[in-house]
């Protein structure tokens, strides 16, 4: 157990892990700025980088260990990819028309993530192409959540402030393969098991 704690200006947002080493992580917060810290230095952060003009309100570490890839989506309507070794950001991504609430890896393409965002789309990126590459109108609410499935390249499930869970199939993207209602609030997070 660690016994030490890493402090900050502004309210952190969101925390994803380093796949190559278990003593870093990434942190992403209201000042718009990521950091990244070591746990086996208690002084921190290593690294600050300051881009995103509103808060940065996710961060997901790519799942492949060959490519140190980050991804950042903020209020500003942007994400962000990162390399962590790279001191500057190395593309942004624009097209939301809203606030991104999440940006998450495929666990199977490498190149790819999702983003979810409150202009009620859920969108797929490639980081190796320009531009969207899938824009989905999955809800007609805000959407707060997004994730992929790691046994189903082709489904992302959406969880929106209409208090509706969706499955998308990327292949037939007109209407989405289930609709799981029973929630009585917005679902701000979404995780396929």
């Amino acid at each position: 157990l660690f016994r030490f704690s890493f402090d900050w200006n502004d309210g952190l947002f969101d925390v994803t892990w380093s796949e190559n080493n278990e003593h870093v992580l990434i942190t992403s917060s209201g000042d718009g700025s990521l950091q990244i810290w070591d746990t086996a230095k208690t002084k921190g952060p290593l690294q600050v980088y300051k881009e995103h003009t509103q808060e940065a309100y996710c961060v997901d570490w790519s799942q492949t260990r060959g490519e140190q890839l980050v991804v950042s989506g903020s209020w500003d309507q942007t994400a962000k990819l990162w390399d962590p070794a790279v001191g500057k950001s190395l593309c942004t991504f624009k097209g939301h028309e809203g606030v991104i609430y999440s940006t998450i890896w495929s666990p199977h393409i490498p190149s790819c993530f999702a983003s979810a965002s409150g202009d009620q789309t859920l969108r797929v990126w490639d980081v190796k192409a320009p531009g969207v590459k899938l824009v989905i109108p999955a809800h007609q609410a805000e959407i707060l959540s997004c994730d992929w499935c790691k046994y189903d390249e082709n489904l992302l499930v959406t969880g929106a402030v209409d208090c509706s869970l969706k499955g998308w199939d990327l292949r037939n993207i007109r209407q989405p393969v289930f609709v799981l209602l029973g929630h009585t609030y917005a679902i701000r997070r979404v995780k396929v098991s």
